[in-house]
């Protein structure tokens, strides 16, 4: 009989963000324009960043990664959020909810690592200006983001690879609108006391690495602006520069910290589903803009492309 409950349990129920269908409507509509302006945001960062006359920096070479990461991450999740939204019985199988959970604790800690990355560039850049070409070489920066998808795949096969080994049996519903870890470990048969300390764990151990890297830079860039002479410019370029960032990594971190690492009896499943808007759906959408948009460089390459579209409009019409 036991057999028989586990080979039933091959897709889920999801329960979505509420069963109302009028609220359903008002959010696949707030969700579809969220996602528009996610890859539009993020798009026009990647696209901005090829188009640029400047030299291709370790600086444009880490957004443009964030903002890729950021495009992926969106899309694990959205396309499962808005069918929730327009049926009343939204199902999943099994190997998309597998697969849906790698594919976003996989970016999700591709991020957590780019980030720390973009922190230690922004440090050489601010406290070893002359030096910056020497220690961030191509060949490091380039290893640095390639690490950070190591990271994410080694960190994610050490859940998703024991969902591969374990039988659900029950409940179907799992209540939340993507197949998040947390919910999914509620259903498993088999004892999982090793795997719900795992998560947590590892989670949190990359979390204060990356935190640790993260804050350390920002210590030392702040003691170096500090000794700057504001004269020269350089002062307020490297506290907007590093202001926008530290926003976006706040955010990102406060998050992920409060889903993965919090134990799980402080707060409910509704809080839950509500802070799981904001790492998969609302940073990603947000990133352009307190990340990148506000960074000086990005906007002056945005201001010479549109200088150059008006330049290209004006020779046309003449």
């Amino acid at each position: 009989m036991a057999g028989q409950n586990h080979s039933t349990i091959m897709e889920f129920i999801l329960l979505g963000l509420t069963s109302e269908a009028t609220f359903r409507a008002v959010l696949f509509v707030t969700f579809l324009g969220i996602c528009m302006m996610t890859l539009l945001g993020n798009l026009s960062i990647i696209m901005l960043i090829r188009v640029s006359s400047k030299p291709y920096t370790p600086m444009y070479f880490f957004l443009s990664h964030v903002a890729a990461v950021d495009i992926r991450y969106s899309s694990c999740v959205t396309p499962a959020t808005l069918g929730g939204f327009l049926a009343d019985l939204y199902t999943m199988p099994l190997a998309d909810c597998v697969v849906q959970v790698f594919y976003i604790l996989t970016f999700g800690t591709a991020e957590c690592f780019l980030l720390a990355a973009f922190a230690y560039d922004r440090y050489i850049a601010v406290c070893s200006p002359r030096l910056y070409s020497v220690k961030m070489s191509d060949k490091f920066f380039i290893l640095l983001v390639v690490s950070s998808y190591i990271g994410g795949f080694v960190n994610t096969w050490t859940f998703t690879s024991c969902l591969l080994n374990i039988h659900f049996c029950g409940p179907k519903q799992i209540n939340h609108f993507f197949c998040d870890l947390s919910p999914l470990l509620k259903l498993y048969c088999s004892d999982i006391s090793v795997i719900k300390i795992n998560p947590s764990v590892s989670s949190g151990s990359i979390i204060v690495f990356t935190m640790f890297v993260i804050v350390i830079s920002y210590v030392y860039i702040l003691l170096e602006i500090r000794r700057m002479n504001s004269k020269e410019g350089r002062e307020h370029k490297a506290f907007s520069t590093c202001t926008s960032h530290f926003t976006a990594v706040t955010l990102y971190h406060g998050t992920i910290t409060f889903i993965h690492v919090m134990p799980k009896s402080s707060y409910s499943i509704e809080q839950d589903k509500v802070v799981s808007v904001l790492y998969p759906t609302v940073i990603p959408m947000l990133n352009p803009l307190i990340d990148s948009l506000r960074n000086k460089d990005v906007q002056e390459v945005l201001k010479k492309v549109i200088d150059k579209k008006k330049i290209s409009l004006t020779i046309m019409m003449h």
